[in-house]
């Protein structure tokens, strides 16, 4: 009789700045597995040929942005842990740029995710910042901007504009555009169609520094 194995579901949110952000996600899943195990957190691992600590992440950060909503769920067999510890824990394990935020008991699946809140920087040697917003604020305002994404079957007209509808656009030291896009396993757009098409409708080449904010359910904020 096989002996019934006891476990709690902790979903652990943390940072990717800096650096960091150059980082593919194969590489933070093995940079986060090894903090695990230096940790020694009392965490679930699978079984069979490659016995390994189970961790799932949520929605994969495009390579070059930089984030404060990261997540993975693992699982904790130790019913007296306190999962509180688990920053104090794992953070001196983990490289400049990645720090965990914080953990606690999962309240939604990975896949209800639908949006994320984006923080963007713009910046153009060949054009002003105050044109460059205004041209910013042109895009956002029209009807039609039509552009090709990749799928599954190849590349796709979109009309970006349909996506575009939840943002605030300010000029400081640069142009600063927060938005909220659509995201999870539905549909999911990626700032950088913005960008490109911005680029590629004035002929100019731009600098953006981008940060994942926050992720939602619907109109909550993903827990």
């Amino acid at each position: 009789m096989q002996n019934t194995i006891s476990y709690r579901d902790v979903r652990v949110f943390f940072s990717k700045t800096g650096e960091c952000k150059y980082i593919g996600h194969l590489d933070v899943n093995t940079v986060i597995t090894r903090a695990i195990q230096k940790s020694h957190l009392p965490v679930w691992r699978t079984q069979g040929f490659n016995v390994h600590a189970y961790i799932t992440f949520s929605n994969p950060l495009s390579l070059g942005f930089s984030s404060l909503c990261e997540s993975f769920d693992i699982r904790i067999t130790d019913d007296d842990f306190d999962i509180d510890k688990i920053p104090d824990l794992m953070n001196p394990n983990l490289p400049s740029g990645r720090r965990i935020l914080k953990a606690s008991l999962p309240k939604y699946k990975n896949s209800m995710i639908t949006s994320a809140l984006y923080e963007i920087h713009l910046h153009s040697d060949d054009i002003p910042d105050d044109v460059l917003y205004m041209k910013t604020k042109e895009m956002l305002e029209s009807d039609e901007i039509i552009t090709q994404k990749k799928t599954k079957k190849g590349m796709k007209d979109i009309n970006l504009a349909e996506y575009l509808s939840v943002y605030d656009l300010e000029l400081d030291q640069d142009v600063r555009l927060d938005i909220k896009l659509p995201s999870g396993g539905g549909v999911n757009i990626n700032p950088s169609l913005f960008i490109s098409k911005l680029e590629k409708d004035n002929d100019i080449e731009i600098y953006s520094d981008v940060k994942r904010v926050e992720m939602y359910v619907d109109n909550e904020v993903f827990r």
